[in-house]
């Protein structure tokens, strides 16, 4: 689809991505001159969903058509729905553990604080583990 050129700060203003990010974009082969709202807009919703840079310039390769671009882009959107996944499971297990950690600040003041005290426990059983598996 063939678009007009728009100026850089139009641009900007449309799709509410900042000049600079506009500007890198181009530095890094992602955006086209004279800018397009169209590609910016589905770059920026593919950052917006998390999609590294590599991965939203395949889906816009893929995006011209051929036979194998929705399977192809379907691979590349599973693929980071696996990683999104994985990276609320961790984001769940560092709220548990940091709700724990808060609950004991709150059963008085102890001499040393229960949350600073259990991240320096944390630090040694991973440096112990480390150095276990090190050993082997």
């Amino acid at each position: 689809m063939a678009e007009r050129a728009i100026s850089i700060g139009t641009l900007s203003a449309w799709t509410g991505s900042k000049v600079e990010t506009v500007r890198y974009y181009e530095r890094i082969g992602l955006m086209p001159e004279p800018q397009a709202v169209t590609r910016l807009g589905f770059i920026r919703r593919a950052r917006d969903l998390g999609f590294t840079l590599n991965e939203t310039r395949e889906l816009l390769a893929l995006s011209t058509g051929g036979s194998r671009a929705c399977r192809d882009a379907r691979a590349v959107a599973a693929s980071h729905l696996q990683d999104v996944r994985s990276r609320i499971a961790d984001l769940r297990r560092i709220e548990r553990v940091l709700a724990e950690r808060l609950r004991a600040c709150d059963f008085g003041h102890p001499p040393v604080c229960p949350l600073i005290d259990s991240l320096f426990d944390d630090a040694r059983i991973a440096i112990g583990r480390e150095r276990l598996g090190s050993d082997h």
